[in-house]
């Protein structure tokens, strides 16, 4: 039986649970860039990253479900709230990896899935994120002829995808959703 129940993440001041154990020291970052399977599954594989969920985010209603989500009447993008350790990986490592997995430049879609759930977002949880996001993506920008269309916004409520869509591949034994098209 699938669980429609919708439910917020730990808010930025209050680190999650891990397997038993409080997250001491862990911060947050929060992305979009297409389907959140396959962009979960590139951050779990960063050293460092001490948890990740998918869900959504970003958008104008409370408890969103992936069925109302993909109606495109939330305003919600499918992201992935990431927890990580700062002493092993820091955050504009998380933005290289964020740059590196999607296309950027095109609006409200990654490849084959085209919505604005699928929108390319850097939601910050601090001034100094904002800073280093603004920073990556101009950056970024300088190396590519296309407009970058990333929103780069303050994180607000990040609710939890259903179960079945957690750590997806894993469970289904699979490694990705589909090549981005460039």
């Amino acid at each position: 039986m699938l669980n429609f129940t919708r439910r917020p993440s730990a808010s930025p001041s209050t680190a999650p649970r891990a397997e038993g154990k409080e997250l001491d020291g862990a911060e947050r970052a929060t992305f979009a860039a297409g389907c959140f399977w396959g962009v979960e599954a590139a951050f779990r594989e960063i050293d460092g990253v001490v948890r990740t969920s998918v869900g959504y985010t970003g958008g104008r209603t409370t408890d969103p479900t992936y069925e109302r989500v993909c109606s495109h009447t939330t305003g919600h993008a499918e992201a992935v709230d990431v927890w990580f350790d700062p002493t092993k990986v820091s955050y504009n490592d998380l933005l290289t990896t964020f740059w590196s997995i999607h296309n950027p430049t095109t609006r409200d879609r990654q490849g084959w899935d085209i919505g604005n759930q699928y929108r390319s977002a850097i939601f910050f949880h601090d001034p100094e994120q904002e800073a280093q996001a603004i920073a990556s993506r101009d950056e970024q920008q300088a190396a590519t002829r296309k407009p970058i269309v990333t929103g780069i916004t303050p994180a607000s409520t990040f609710y939890d995808a259903e179960d079945y869509h957690q750590r997806y591949f894993e469970r289904q034994g699979r490694a990705a959703c589909a090549v981005t098209l460039r």
